[in-house]
């Protein structure tokens, strides 16, 4: 009966624990838009994507993508209101 208890226990606080979001699921996700320069097509990127393409670049150096349009050079659009 006392395995039963703390069977009980553990699974009680697994759903305490899943209440409260530890994977941040519910955060909203930041979204850059970038442009091509070659076709002026725009694209939605997720900014923690940014980040990752980031790791190797300075400081002043901006982020590159290939264009999912045209397989260009894409960049952060600076002209696009950001929320």
């Amino acid at each position: 009966m006392s395995q039963k208890k703390d069977q009980d226990n553990l699974f009680g606080d697994i759903d305490e624990w899943l209440e409260d979001d530890p994977f941040g699921l519910d955060e909203e996700i930041k979204i850059v838009i970038f442009k091509c320069l070659d076709c002026n097509g725009t694209d939605e990127v997720p900014d923690y994507i940014i980040g990752e393409f980031s790791v190797d670049k300075n400081n002043d150096e901006e982020v590159e993508l290939h264009c999912p349009h045209c397989n260009g050079t894409m960049i952060r659009a600076k002209n696009v209101p950001s929320d």
